[in-house]
């Protein structure tokens, strides 16, 4: 390994001059970087192909995200270690995020401990679960993830073969004594009685290697020996004994077929999938053996930077392998990364098999969140309300956590009672006693365009006289259109640039901003989406409420015009005292008398009792 290069920069004066200095001579060589803070103490531990372009990239004017920009602000201090490949600058970057912990690097979130079956290292060995690994020399298979499926290949172990569970010393010394007894299980024929001599240790032995396959997940060539010795059996007329492996046998094949087969074809590989969001990413990691997934395990990774996919996979894959003692060299992955490992093959599957593997764990991937998800929601609502404000803040480019966000939607039918409404969210949620609408006083006929200007500006100049807060992101329920009226009117009122302002069309959800040619799509599943789609809903359901109150009311009030010698003040007092044209054709001729007079009543009653 190369010697270790540093530089200390010991006044905060000092840091730019000199860091421009070791910028321009940093070598174009693989390595890692370590960046220390002013109590010195390592904040971020990276690797890099090209140590100087990386290094490079961390100090330019402008970083896209603001998590970075925190972190080179706090950067006092920089040291790097020069290695011969990527594969090693891998490693060592491992190496050292598990030794120093640093704050700005990601986090594998596992905090369990999983079971194991362990072969014990001893004449007979026995065959049970535990949590901890002893290095005594004993043989561990695992982890297992689901304690469930380690305790059904357990019950299949002991339906299978009469091992013991006795702790005995059974070394040939002690059987030697003649000191020990049968138990219960040999009486009920669970065990052969080794501890008086009635087994072989060879013939125990056998039963462990077959054993061993069952928990490698090689399972035909101990159904294959079986089938065997079976045979042998029957042609010596020894049946019962050929009967008890034919029940091996079932046992066997009941087991294979509750297995995940993949494919007769696909002979030992791993598959690895990330999932992520702003703060976290979802690892899914299958191992596969002989054309079965003997393992299948889910792990949130804790983001600190906003880290790539590639990035995720290289931090994760070394620690699965290890924890899971899997030695495939082919690795399933769902998109093509810059990963560098020895004697391993990245491959993306387009089709088949291998393609359906990444289906599955993507998809193991995925509940695997939404079950964390709602975890959080349950133990921790803050937590999960600020990890949704979070990702509108990243999908729709808002400078600030966008806590209060507005929507506005028209209503009308061929331009009649042309309404607008305003729907109001706070932490996501909606707060309906914000929600407004609008009846569009200065558009003749159905002008969307005009409406949509008419309602955002008196919207926002209400809230500028009122000196009300402005929401940080404005949605426009409709297409390049729409957002063009509402971003005219923000800028007639001085507000471009304060507020962001987006459009989505119904259709296709596209999201559209202002400038751009082209729409973006947004993860038909992303939390963020889910919320604005929540926010137009709401919107078109409070505006055509709206709007169909406003024509009912038309549609009445039309119907008592047409009654002769009834004018604005008799309609306004009828209006008043019986609420709805309903009411007033309802109402007895004494209680219209009341409110209207004798001689008025009559002709009202008489118009609707002919």
């Amino acid at each position: 390994m190369a010697p270790i290069f540093s530089i200390i920069f010991v006044l905060m004066s000092e840091i730019s001059v000199q860091l421009n200095l070791q910028l321009q001579t940093l070598p174009d060589a693989p390595g890692i970087y370590q960046y220390f803070d002013k109590n010195d103490t390592i904040i971020y531990v990276g690797k890099a192909k090209n140590l100087k372009s990386r290094v490079k990239s961390y100090f330019v004017k402008t970083q896209e995200y603001a998590k970075t920009r925190i972190l080179v602000r706090q950067i006092v201090r920089l040291e790097y270690i020069v290695v011969d490949t990527e594969l090693d600058a891998l490693l060592l970057e491992n190496n050292l995020i598990k030794k120093y912990q640093p704050k700005y690097n990601i986090e594998l979130k596992d905090d369990k401990t999983y079971p194991w079956i362990c072969i014990k290292k001893e004449p007979f060995p026995r065959v049970f679960p535990t949590r901890q690994k002893i290095k005594d020399g004993s043989k561990y298979l695992g982890p297992y993830p689901n304690v469930k499926a380690m305790h059904t290949l357990l019950k299949l172990i002991k339906e299978a073969f009469p091992l013991r569970n006795c702790n005995l010393d059974l070394r040939p010394k002690k059987l030697a004594e003649n000191k020990y007894k049968v138990c219960l299980e040999y009486h009920i024929g669970n065990c052969k009685g080794p501890c008086i001599g009635e087994e072989t240790l060879e013939q125990y032995e056998d039963y462990i290697k077959q054993i061993e396959n069952i928990l490698g997940g090689n399972i035909s060539p101990v159904v294959k020996k079986l089938k065997v010795k079976m045979t042998q059996l029957a042609t010596n007329y020894e049946f019962e004994e050929a009967q008890l492996i034919k029940n091996q046998l079932n046992l066997l094949e009941n087991y294979q077929s509750k297995s995940a087969v993949v494919s007769q074809t696909i002979a030992q590989c791993d598959v690895i999938t990330v999932l992520q969001d702003q703060k976290s990413a979802f690892v899914n990691y299958l191992v596969v053996k002989n054309g079965a997934i003997i393992h299948g395990y889910t792990v949130e990774v804790k983001k600190k930077l906003d880290e790539q996919i590639s990035d995720i996979v290289g931090f994760a894959l070394p620690l699965l392998r290890d924890k899971f003692n899997s030695h495939s060299k082919e690795i399933l992955i769902q998109e093509e990364m810059d990963l560098q490992f020895e004697e391993l093959k990245f491959t993306v599957p387009q089709r088949g098999d291998k393609k359906q593997l990444i289906d599955l764990s993507i998809r193991n991937a995925t509940y695997y969140r939404i079950e964390k998800l709602k975890q959080e929601k349950i133990v921790s609502p803050e937590k999960h309300q600020d990890r949704i404000l979070a990702q509108i803040q990243k999908d729709f480019r808002v400078p600030s956590l966008p806590i209060h966000i507005e929507c506005f939607d028209n209503s009308n039918i061929q331009g009649t009672n042309p309404v607008s409404a305003c729907v109001v969210f706070k932490n996501a949620k909606p707060s309906k006693k914000d929600y407004r609408h609008f009846n569009i006083k200065t558009v003749v006929g159905p002008d969307d365009f005009a409406s949509m200007y008419e309602a955002v500006t008196r919207r926002y100049k209400r809230l500028l006289e009122e000196e009300q807060s402005l929401p940080q992101l404005i949605v426009i329920d409709g297409g390049k259109g729409q957002l063009s009226a509402s971003l005219k009117a923000i800028e007639d009122l001085g507000l471009r640039g304060k507020i962001v302002i987006v459009g989505i069309a119904k259709r296709l959800e596209e999201i559209f901003f202002p400038g751009d040619q082209y729409p973006i799509y947004i993860d038909k599943r992303s939390e963020s989406l889910k919320v604005i789609q929540h926010m137009r809903n709401e919107a078109h359901r409070f505006g055509i409420t709206h709007h169909r109150n406003r024509r009912s009311k038309a549609a009445l009030q039309s119907e008592i015009l047409d009654i002769s010698g009834i004018g604005p003040k008799t309609q306004q007092s009828l209006f008043q005292n019986f609420k709805s044209t309903n009411g007033i054709k309802n109402a007895s001729f004494e209680n219209l008398a009341k409110a209207v007079g004798t001689s008025k009543a009559k002709i009202v009653y008489s118009h609707f009792h002919p």
